[in-house]
């Protein structure tokens, strides 16, 4: 698969693949992903956010990758932040099935 991402190049890759090291990493870039061809945002809207957080914050990237996606999706409306930290918590609390 290929991403048309402008920041395609800082995206971790092992020999050309996409390297996740843990499951919720590939889910949140696959929402992204399926939202993104669903028509809920274009690349060049997510890859704004991406670029304030990689410039603005430290940590790894998929933090900071999922930290851009929840700042799109809250601001374009298709979920509340409230909702969002309510799910995240019960994710954490295991209240929720991890398998999607």
């Amino acid at each position: 698969m290929t991403v048309d991402l402008e920041l395609d190049r800082d995206v971790p890759r092992r020999n050309g693949e996409l390297l996740f090291d843990e499951p919720w990493q590939s889910r949140a870039f696959g929402m992204a992903l399926a939202m993104n061809r669903a028509g809920s945002h274009g690349w060049d809207a997510f890859a704004d956010r991406l670029k304030t957080e990689i410039a603005t914050s430290d940590g790894p990237y998929y933090e900071r990758w999922v930290s851009a996606f929840e700042r799109l999706v809250v601001e374009r409306g298709l979920v509340s932040r409230t909702e969002l930290d309510r799910r995240a918590a019960e994710y954490g609390a295991m209240h929720r099935d991890d398998v999607f």
